[in-house]
């Protein structure tokens, strides 16, 4: 969907196909069809937008073959979707049970598969972007898990970041087209805050590079989003996307009954770090903090990405209003200061067993229900949706 600012520009809306898991062309492909053009024809629109989740091999197949990347466009083209935005901080085998929960970090950014991935999606988003559009954004993940983390690798990593931009700034010559990388700070990795994102990531060229703000991340570390972004201004760092998301909040966890009711969020997919108010370092995992590395003496924040309009079920709650603060201060002033939201529910499998999608079309309405959420805060902030 897209939206016309005060200032005149336009500000896309998506949802991010990362919940759909896919290893091969065919696997988006029926994603496309099953999910993104249902959702699109149960909120009514003419045009949605999708954030598409491209794992490596899907990538692979798109670059060797340009034939394949004209039959994904005419995909999206025949269901009435859109693409601006990739998601490339997955790489692969995002909802596989079988290995770590650390794997979604690996390959990191002192790597060149990282950099390879990176600019070849970069280079298929460019290829898919629709045809009035000359800009898109792609999303990453912020250097790397925090340890190891040694001086070597943290210049190796800006080596990566630099020849990025360089890719980039190709890409938009071959092409007429921008497309621009955004790290994405997270709890437990190199760049976890907006804080460290302006030390690790200032002097890059802002042209191709900039910050991904994921609301639910944000809220996890407690940051206040008008403070975070002046930050990220101040360090010249862009926000080149916002992933809308809530993060899971436990306001009594000692209480017994809300612990209970946390322990239905602790499974085996996805890493939940989990964060007290000012009681800092956190834990990395939901079932280690249960199991004493909090004190619960304060409120918890839990990195388990719940549905956007949907309010947790009692004793828990939502960061709900931290999205709302990010959504104002990002497109509530009188300039935009980004124009792609994409929203983020990847863990709708994840949820307890009550509370997730039980047919495939449940997961649709799930996912309309967040987009008209969304659709409906930009309008309360002055946004106009555009309707053909």
């Amino acid at each position: 969907m897209r939206f016309r600012h005060q200032d005149g520009s336009t500000v896309h809306l998506a949802y991010c196909t990362n919940v759909h898991p896919a290893e091969d062309l065919d696997g988006v492909l029926a994603q496309l069809r099953d999910y993104a053009a249902p959702v699109r024809e149960r909120l009514g629109v003419a045009r949605l937008g999708v954030g598409l989740w491209l794992s490596r091999p899907v990538a692979d197949a798109l670059v060797a073959d340009p034939a394949q990347v004209v039959r994904l466009r005419d995909a999206l083209t025949d269901h009435g979707l859109e693409v601006v935005t990739l998601n490339a901080f997955p790489y692969r085998s995002f909802h596989d049970e079988s290995s770590s929960k650390l794997r979604v970090y690996r390959p990191d950014w002192t790597s060149p598969e990282r950099l390879h991935y990176t600019l070849d999606v970069a280079r298929l988003l460019a290829a898919l972007l629709p045809d009035d559009v000359t800009s898109g954004t792609v999303s990453t993940l912020p250097l790397a898990w925090r340890s190891p983390w040694t001086p070597d690798q943290a210049a190796e990593a800006r080596q990566r970041l630099g020849q990025l931009a360089e890719g980039l700034a190709v890409i938009a010559v071959a092409t007429g087209r921008t497309i621009r990388v955004g790290f994405e700070p997270e709890p437990g990795c190199v760049v976890e805050t907006t804080a460290q994102a302006a030390e690790h990531l200032s002097g890059l060229d802002p042209a191709f590079l900039g910050v991904c703000l994921d609301a639910c991340h944000l809220a996890v570390q407690f940051e206040e989003p008008g403070e975070a972004l002046d930050r990220l201004s101040a360090a010249g760092l862009p926000v080149v996307k916002l992933q809308a998301s809530c993060a899971l909040q436990a306001d009594h966890p000692a209480d017994p009954a809300v612990r209970e009711a946390l322990l239905a969020f602790d499974e085996p997919r996805f890493i939940h770090q989990t964060r007290e108010r000012d009681q800092w370092p956190g834990a990395d995992d939901l079932g280690q903090a249960l199991s004493g590395d909090l004190a619960g003496a304060s409120p918890w924040r839990v990195h388990f990405h719940v549905p956007l309009h949907a309010a947790a079920a009692a004793p828990l709650g939502s960061t709900q209003d931290v999205l709302d603060g990010t959504l104002r201060a990002l497109l509530g002033g009188p300039a935009a200061r980004t124009h792609h939201v994409e929203v983020e529910t990847y863990t709708w499998q994840a949820l307890p067993e009550d509370r997730r999608p039980r047919t495939g079309a449940d997961l649709v309405e799930g996912i309309a229900q967040e987009l008209a959420w969304a659709r409906d805060r930009l309008i309360d902030l002055g946004l106009k949706e555009e309707t053909r």
